[in-house]
């Protein structure tokens, strides 16, 4: 059945850039890892990760001289590092963290392919070289995925108690429901995040585009309504799916988040919580994707009016140069495939409301 789900989820969620962005090469004097065509920095370090599925991620990790928070960035579709490398090191410069990110198996240079249990082993192995590695701590961690990134990046968040924070950037309530309007949770769907958000304990920061022509701006609201410790989302008015980093709001509002979270005292772990996490960087796996709980109506459609954008837009242009994402993030998510693919599983969707008449009789 498992095997059924992913072939399933690479149907529609998963779209490498090809060929990829960059390469990695190794230095000849040094033997550092580089990532060409950049320049090196003597901050940024590119890793190769071993999984536990047996693929090997490139992870590149990018280091602030001031920081005391470090933020773990899940990008989203269609973009690998190549693409994502200058945002990154501004992120860094501009809130002041120490921040990794990765690609996901079958993006990039990353061996494997692409699947929804391969990023799950994905995110914990990079997690994994940030405490083993980077010395960083469960509670100075910020979990931050965009889009398809906040499937990997709530499955981990779920599954650890201590975390400083969660930032979701456009994320998903499921990978089906970004195409339908389905009610339950189906067996086949994938990163089932409207079950699992209710299972994060730290802050959570959601940020969705009121535009959004690719992930409706009604899965931003839904999981912030289902958030146990809700911070004031952002809603970007008129902004779509890849570009809420060109709006002032965007940093201003991010900055401001991991300013406050920074102030909060860490949680105190329980003793429970401690042994299962002391052995082992990631506790052991719970069956989060086949937990069915009742939940309440939040995917009925909202009567009352959806929280007001915290800022307006300013006249002024954000000073962090995204003009790179222009060209090179233009496809991320790219809804033109996502659509074609609906056809391909139509079929297998029609069957589904037969079943449910089935069985209600």
């Amino acid at each position: 059945m498992g095997g059924v789900t992913s072939s399933v989820a690479a149907k529609f969620a998963f779209f490498p850039p090809s060929p990829p962005s960059y390469k990695v090469v190794t230095d000849e004097l040094t033997g550092l890892l580089l990532l060409s065509p950049f320049p090196h920095r003597e901050n940024v370090e590119i890793v190769k990760l071993p999984t536990r599925r047996g693929t090997e991620v490139v992870g590149i990790y990018v280091r602030h001289p001031m920081a005391t928070s470090t933020v773990l960035y899940s990008h989203g579709n269609a973009a690998d590092l190549g693409q994502m490398y200058e945002l990154f090191i501004e992120l860094s410069i501009h809130l002041k963290v120490n921040l990794m990110g990765y690609d996901y198996s079958g993006y990039g240079q990353s061996t494997g392919k692409a699947s929804e249990h391969n990023t799950y082993a994905d995110i914990e192995a990079v997690y994994k070289c940030l405490e083993d590695t980077f010395g960083s701590k469960q509670e100075d961690v910020i979990l931050y995925g965009q889009s398809v990134g906040s499937g990997p990046t709530l499955d981990l968040a779920s599954r650890l108690p201590q975390l400083r924070a969660v930032v979701l950037h456009s994320p998903i309530l499921s990978g089906l429901r970004v195409m339908y309007a389905v009610k339950k949770t189906y067996w086949f769907d994938i990163y089932k995040n409207i079950d699992k958000i209710p299972f994060v304990d730290c802050p959570v920061l959601i940020i969705h585009g009121t535009s959004d022509e690719v992930v409706d701006w009604s899965h931003g609201k839904q999981l912030w309504e289902l958030c146990k410790d809700k911070y004031e989302p952002l809603w970007v008015k008129g902004g779509n799916h890849c570009d809420l980093e060109h709006y002032p709001e965007y940093i201003k509002h991010l900055k401001k988040f991991i300013t406050t979270v920074e102030r909060l005292p860490c949680p105190r772990m329980s003793s429970d919580q401690s042994e299962s996490v002391r052995g082992d960087a990631v506790p052991p796996r719970k069956s989060m994707d086949r937990r069915v709980k009742p939940r309440q109506s939040t995917e009925r459609r909202e009567r009352e009016k959806p929280p007001k954008s915290q800022s307006k837009k300013s006249s002024s242009k954000l000073k962090i140069s995204f003009d790179h994402l222009d060209r090179s993030r233009r496809s991320v998510d790219c809804h033109d495939k996502t659509r074609k693919s609906v056809d391909q599983i139509e079929r297998g969707r029609k069957s589904v409301d037969r079943l449910d008449r089935v069985r209600s009789e």
